[in-house]
């Protein structure tokens, strides 16, 4: 029976390598798979899904105005079954785009697999995210480590000069040149002008 999977984390976690590993894994015994990617994620070129360890794949990209049933419909239409749906930063989907996902599960039963963030860098949910954990079927948390050597579940902006951003747009597009994934402890510190951002090394995850 086909689920709605949301797997959701901070900043360099491995997200995105973890999704290009599942299409893989689906590629490998027969299966077809479509990946959506948002159009204002286009670090690496409109419609590619890269990581940081250099893996990448092509995508489906679709914007806030796209109906993510009939896209997956359409791909069905024109190339025949599939066997998952991957949507690669799943925290920029709308609330009514998270729904369009649990009708491809249950209408189409095709399982889908979200990857996103789970806050911003006010510590606040994105609206993708907030209804993923509240509907999908499964929610799997993808590890990562601060510099304090705690888990990481927060994300820190940072401005050019490293120093910590409290204000601005939700949706600022950007990598490790921009967001530092931090500890709760440390998130509160820094928000409150008393902790420090280190240097991003490469990042370490586990679990």
């Amino acid at each position: 029976m086909a689920k709605l999977y949301f797997y959701y984390s901070a900043m360099n976690a491995g997200k995105t390598t973890t999704l290009l590993q599942s299409a893989h894994n689906y590629h490998e015994r027969g299966m077809r798979t479509l990946i959506l990617t948002p159009r204002l994620d286009n670090r690496f070129g409109e419609g590619v899904v890269a990581s940081r360890i250099g893996l990448k794949a092509p995508g489906t990209v679709f914007t806030r105005e796209d109906d993510l049933l009939q896209l997956a419909q359409a791909d069905i239409a024109a190339r025949g079954p599939l066997g998952c749906v991957l949507v690669d930063e799943a925290q920029f989907l709308s609330k009514a785009q998270a729904w369009q996902l649990t009708d491809v599960v249950d209408v189409l039963n095709v399982p889908v697999l979200a990857y996103g963030l789970r806050t911003d860098f006010r510590g606040e949910l994105f609206e993708g995210s907030q209804a993923l954990l509240a509907w999908a079927d499964n929610l799997i948390e993808i590890k990562t480590i601060c510099h304090t050597g705690r888990k990481a579940t927060m994300v820190v902006r940072v401005d050019e000069h490293g120093r910590a951003v409290t204000d601005g747009p939700q949706v600022e597009i950007g990598g490790n040149d921009r967001y530092v994934s931090v500890s709760r402890s440390e998130f509160k510190k820094i928000m409150a002008g008393e902790g420090h951002i280190e240097p991003m090394q490469v990042p370490i995850t586990f679990g």
